[in-house]
This record gives C-alpha cells, sequence and structure tokens, in this order.
C-alpha cells in the first residue's frame, strides 16, 4: 500500500505534510481547538507541535 492511500493517526504527521496539517488549521491560519477536532489532548499537541514547525519552516502559513 502506497502512503497516501494509508490513513495516518495524528501522531504520524509530519511537518512537511502540509495537505494534511491544512485540516487543522482554518482559511485564516489558526489552530482548531480540540472540540472542533476531536482530538485527545496528546494527539492535539502532536498536531499542534507540528503546524508549529511547518510555519517556522515557512512551509505554511
Amino acid at each position: 500500500m502506497s502512503e497516501a492511500t494509508q490513513s495516518k493517526s495524528p501522531e504520524q504527521f509530519d511537518f512537511n505534510d502540509v495537505e494534511a496539517l491544512s485540516r487543522f488549521v482554518t482559511d485564516t491560519g489558526k489552530i482548531l481547538p480540540r472540540r472542533i477536532t476531536g482530538l485527545t489532548a496528546f494527539q492535539q499537541r502532536q498536531v499542534t507541535k507540528a503546524i508549529k514547525r511547518a510555519r517556522n519552516m515557512l512551509l505554511m502559513k
């Protein structure tokens, strides 16, 4: 199976995977809260770290 067809858990998101991370960000660039995303606290922290790393590397807004 290719990586694109295989589903990933939020802990497996890399900061280079901008398309997957964009699901957790609004159009204005704000990170969606847990109550909207439905993630656990640990998953939300992992996604937030990946989004912030991507922003730091100028990969996403």
